[in-house]
């Protein structure tokens, strides 16, 4: 089977046009930066390598650029999960880090693999993790504006959520997501990134979620495509009824999935999701 990654920047409101291509100019250097990776390295590592790449572009609201709480301050959430194994690990409202999801690699070889807030900070400096200012300009005018009472809506539109899903050469899966949140939110707060209900991955397939952080808790969307994958449900079909379930308890959310016969898919019921595949 050859090698796939999948990758997406979120789900939620359709953009510009010119935004939309900038978009997908960015998930697709992406992709090429990152696919090396893969044939190199395997399913873990690639889908750490990819998320890395998107945090590290402010476009999108994850690492650089993230949207900040309602107190101002960037707090930052990343999760990966290996298929194989069935490890999930994660970080949870982490600050002054550049790349969350490395933390959260790094916490695949620990007893306990997920930290929360101060004390995910501090295990980051204790390994060498470098104090860093995630809040561009950008995210700071539209704080700002979202928050401050300056005026009603974004300061500008910036892409979301940020995932990948990958399966290698032996058949090994694995899934990685990173947030910024969604921005004036209670400080704090904690989105479905931070669970398996976000990102999820098994030995037959990987998913990774983006939209209403709470509609994909209150729905456990990622397990809850694996699971009807692993009891025999197509990928497809397994997402599609997935979306419909969520849809009528009025959530809104989109994921990427990879299963493992090289399947790789995109669906939401948002006005936009954007991704990208090789």
């Amino acid at each position: 089977m050859p090698p796939k990654l999948i990758i997406h920047g979120g789900a939620g409101k359709r953009p510009s046009v010119k935004k939309q291509r900038e978009i997908q100019k960015a998930l697709e250097e992406v992709l090429k930066g990152a696919y090396p990776v893969l044939l190199e390295k395997g399913a873990l590592e690639v889908v750490v390598c990819a998320v890395v790449m998107l945090e590290d572009n402010p476009l999108f609201n994850a690492g650089t650029g993230s949207r900040l709480q309602s107190d101002g301050r960037a707090r930052l959430t990343a999760s990966l999960m290996e298929g194989h194994r069935q490890r999930f690990s994660a970080v949870v409202n982490i600050e002054r880090v550049k790349n969350p999801i490395r933390v959260a690699r790094l916490l695949q070889g620990e007893r306990f693999t997920v930290l929360a807030g101060r004390e995910a900070t501090a295990f980051a400096r204790a390994k060498g993790f470098r104090p860093y200012n995630p809040i561009t300009k950008e995210s700071l005018a539209e704080w700002k504006k979202r928050c401050g009472g300056i005026g009603p809506g974004p300061a500008g539109f910036r892409a979301g959520t940020v995932g990948a899903v990958a399966i290698d050469s032996k058949g090994d899966i694995a899934s990685a997501t990173s947030t910024g949140g969604v921005g004036c939110e209670t400080p704090g707060r904690v989105s479905d990134v931070a669970s398996p209900c976000g990102t999820y991955a098994n030995g037959l397939v990987g998913v990774s979620c983006s939209g209403r952080g709470e509609d994909i808790v209150n729905a456990a969307l990622a397990v809850r495509v694996a699971t009807r994958v692993t009891d025999g449900m197509g990928l497809k079909e397994a997402m599609k009824l997935a979306l419909r379930e969520l849809g009528a308890i009025g959530g809104k959310a989109g994921m990427i999935a990879l299963d493992r016969e090289g399947q790789a898919m995109c669906l939401c019921n948002t006005e936009f999701m954007s991704y990208a595949v090789k």
